[in-house]
């Protein structure tokens, strides 16, 4: 099993984040690993990413009057979704303000509360969008271990055309699926051993126990039979509003995988196995044989993919020139982990003594 360990001790309090191309069934996956009885993941959140990236102008953590901010736009922003939470603001904004002094920390404490309103003593994230982010997720939690669940390039794109807040082409669609597989496979090649994990979305659900088994082996936890019925906690940690998640209050089935074929027009599937083949081919999904796609439609779909890439240029050289004038500490302190990568001795020891 992957953990963490400080002398003799194994640490399994690490940050499992889940991440994938949106609708690769990262939501049945959330419950999956909620439904672990020392595991908390919560419905997505809007706030870790944009609070990293506007970090200057929340100041260097360090400084209480700075956390205290932070933690109050959190608790009270409008899009931040800390409602869907069901934790106290007041309690968390006290709680994040007398923590550690690090971006991370202020962060990680929403999380920490969550797991701890379930009674558990680990906690995860789920965002698909976090494949493009795990650099930054890093930096704020480097003892953070990652899962992207990949599914069939088809079916995501089949499905993302079909959701109400999805509102680009289909040509984007199909770049977002290529982006995140090729995310995965730099990750995949640079993460520390221990850290990433990768499985099939349709491995999942034909044979969860299987692959759940794997999973747990990977984040260095007991498996249990309760993370095969992840619908028994789908009206805790999915919000009633996100109907497009539906299927989570069902039994895990396989009854979507393939349903690209009926889903997609002739012209979307030639476009897929035209641009994504070699991809799908290497995730064991079988090509269909359609003809060759359109020029026209290989023109669109380079044309998304490279405004897709500038915008993603754009912020990671904004980002490069931030990291030079950092307002302080970016990664958190709250794990053993964390502590030790920092430096800082084992909490015992610093309780032990005295020491907060």
């Amino acid at each position: 099993m992957n953990r963490l360990v400080t002398g003799e001790t194994y640490m399994q309090d690490r940050p499992i984040f889940v991440i994938g191309c949106p609708r690769s069934g990262t939501t049945m996956l959330q419950l999956m690993l909620h439904s672990h009885p020392r595991v908390a993941v919560p419905p997505e959140t809007r706030f870790l990413v944009p609070a990293y990236f506007g970090r200057r102008k929340y100041g260097d953590q360090r400084e209480q009057v700075n956390r205290r901010v932070l933690a109050e736009w959190i608790a009270t922003g409008r899009d931040t979704k800390f409602r869907e939470l069901g934790l106290d603001r007041a309690a968390f904004i006290d709680q994040a303000t007398a923590g550690p002094g690090s971006l991370g920390s202020v962060i990680g404490t929403v999380f920490r509360s969550y797991a701890a309103r379930f009674g558990k003593p680990r906690w995860g994230d789920k965002r698909p969008s976090y494949f493009k982010h795990v650099d930054i997720l890093l930096r704020m939690f480097p003892d953070a271990q990652f899962i992207h669940l990949i599914r069939d390039g088809r079916d995501c794109v089949a499905s993302l055309k079909e959701m109400p807040w999805y509102h680009l082409s289909s040509f984007h669609a199909i770049s977002n699926w290529a982006e995140a597989i090729d995310f995965g496979r730099r990750n995949a090649e640079k993460l520390p051993q221990g850290s990433y994990h990768e499985l099939r979305y349709e491995d999942l659900t034909a044979d969860p126990e299987l692959e759940l088994k794997k999973l747990c082996g990977f984040i260095g936890e007991e498996y249990h039979p309760a993370m095969c019925e992840p619908q028994h906690v789908a009206q805790v940690a999915v919000p009633a509003h996100k109907v497009w998640h539906s299927n989570t209050h069902g039994a895990v089935t396989t009854a979507r995988s393939g349903s690209w074929s009926q889903r997609l027009e002739p012209w979307e599937i030639a476009l897929c196995e035209d641009v994504l083949g070699e991809r799908l081919t290497s995730y064991g999904y079988a090509l269909s044989g359609a003809p060759k796609a359109a020029k026209e439609h290989v023109s669109a779909y380079k044309t998304a993919a490279a405004k897709r890439r500038s915008a993603r240029w754009r912020k990671t050289n904004r980002d490069r020139i931030n990291r030079l004038r950092e307002p302080g500490p970016v990664a958190a302190l709250l794990t053993e982990g964390q502590r030790k990568l920092a430096g800082l001795p084992p909490r015992e020891l610093v309780l032990s003594a005295g020491g907060a």
